[in-house]
């Protein structure tokens, strides 16, 4: 009985892996909750520069990966890449990629797919441990995690999913979507 109420419980929660509700305060699984405000950090990405949570105004993709160069990951960070001029425009927003290695993997790894966003640098993954990332298969690897960011800093979403790497892209952009401002150019009623 134990069995199946734990094995439903797992089903349950990964059906609704994503969540975008930024106005009701929910629980996941993570430490980070939905409207919670994300911890602040400082990390050095691939160009020496110090990216800084809290000094950031727009809304923010902060997406964490197991490492640098790996097929999965590298197939996501080409994902958000493809995407990323989109993203800037259309939702005013910006990417950063977290995982463990050092500053030079990250220069080795950003020239190798062109990226022009930040990819930091999380040596001893004080960051991945201040949003309680878990880890994937039964603790044998660091965990895949996407959060969307309001412009506070406001978690509105968490997607957590390990083995489909390309899909945190499209999961990003509906979250951002839900918090996209709306248009100042154009009209209310058609009378302005």
């Amino acid at each position: 009985m134990k069995y199946t109420a734990a094995l439903l419980a797992s089903v349950i929660c990964t059906a609704n892996a994503f969540t975008t509700t930024p106005s009701v305060r929910q629980s996941t699984a993570l430490n980070l909750k939905v409207g919670e405000a994300a911890p602040d950090f400082s990390l050095t990405d691939q160009n020496g520069k110090t990216f800084t949570r809290s000094k950031n105004k727009k809304p923010l993709v902060v997406y964490f990966y197991p490492a640098d160069s790996t097929p999965g990951c590298t197939v996501q960070a080409k994902e958000f890449q493809k995407e990323i001029q989109n993203i800037r425009k259309e939702f005013k927003a910006d990417v950063v990629g977290i995982s463990g290695q050092g500053a030079e993997s990250k220069q080795n790894f950003a020239q190798e797919l062109g990226l022009d966003f930040s990819i930091l640098a999380d040596e001893g993954d004080a960051v991945r441990k201040s949003f309680n990332v878990p880890k994937a298969l039964f603790g044998a690897f660091p965990g895949r995690v996407t959060y969307v960011l309001d412009k506070d800093g406001v978690c509105t979403s968490v997607y957590d999913n390990l083995g489909d790497a390309a899909s945190h892209i499209g999961k990003a952009k509906e979250a951002l979507a839900e918090i996209a401002p709306v248009s100042s150019g154009k009209k209310v009623f058609g009378l302005f």
